[in-house]
Parts: C-alpha cells; structure tokens; sequence
C-alpha cells in the first residue's frame, strides 16, 4: 500500500467512502486496507452523505446490513450516493476532488410509542406504513423539533400527515 492508500484524511470510513468511488469513476479496482478495525469486518448499516462547497450532493444508505461487512456497505452506499441519488444528476469525475464525505453509521432501530420518546439532535427517526418508509438522519441543520423531524420524514416516504406510521429511533457514528 502506498502512502496515499495509507492517507484517510480523517477517517477509515470516509476514507473507505471516497476511494471506493474514486475507483468506480477512474474504471479501476479499490481494495480494503489489510488492517481494517473489526467493526468494519462485521454487518453494519450506514449512510453515506456527499457534500460540494457544503451543499447536499447525494446521500444514500440503508437501515439494515445488506452485505456481509460494514466497509462493503460504506463502499457501495457511496457509490449510489454519487450516481443513484434521484435527487441529483450523477457526480461527474471532475466533481470528485470538491467533495467532502460523511459516513453515519446506524444503531438498531428501536420503537417509540410517541414523539416526546424523540430528540432530532440526538436520534435519527424512520416512519413506516406498510411498504412506505422515511428516515431522516440525527443533527441535521434547521431541524430543531420532533415533529419537523417526523414531518419530513413521513412527506419523504408519501406518508400524509395525520396517517398512521410505526417511529423508530436510532442514534449514529459519524465520521466526517
């Protein structure tokens, strides 16, 4: 491994984030360091947040583990946060060096009965009716209440407000 390979630039799963899409981009192969923590060996849910000149550029991720370790989710959240985010047209090549990363990785959800059981700085929340699921990340700029919070999530999974949802709450680790 080079120097450069050996440069997270903060952290193991940003660093995992960035050079797994800089190798999809670039056509070439990106292999995991031999010396990943054990976190990283085993399942995991996370997200993976793109951001150009501190604005939103793609942000994707999962609830539950699809794959069999952690660094296999972060690599390819990233990678869809680049290219599948509906939201916006795929990053570009020439875009990669102005991004910054984060990786929001995900405690299993639990239940809440109410709103009061919410904190928006603290819990990230996902809303579900039927087959319809919102999430929206903890800490997140201009979300101060729980209902702001709860709102967007049901408007982002096409749930009306008043209708009936199941809230779970969950905290993360975030790398930047």
């Amino acid at each position: 491994m080079d120097k450069k390979d050996r440069d997270y630039r903060g952290s193991i799963y940003t660093y995992i984030a960035r050079r797994s899409l800089e190798s999809r981009l670039k056509g070439t192969t990106f292999t995991f360091p031999r010396d990943l923590p054990a976190v990283l060996r085993q399942p995991g849910a996370a997200f993976v947040t793109l951001k150009k000149g501190g604005v939103l550029r793609g942000c994707i991720g999962t609830i539950s583990p699809t794959k069999e370790t952690l660094a296999e989710e972060i690599a390819t959240n990233a990678i869809s946060a680049a290219l599948n985010d509906s939201r916006f047209p795929p990053v570009s090549p020439g875009e990669v060096e102005m991004l910054s990363y984060s990786v929001d990785v995900l405690t299993t959800p639990e239940k809440v009965e109410s709103p009061a059981e919410l904190d928006p700085r603290h819990y990230g929340v996902i809303v579900c009716s039927g087959r319809r699921i919102g999430l929206l990340l903890p800490a997140l700029e201009g979300i101060d209440t729980a209902e702001e919070q709860l709102a967007i999530a049901k408007e982002k999974a096409g749930i009306r407000p008043g209708e009936k949802a199941d809230i779970f709450r969950f905290t993360v680790q975030r790398y930047s």
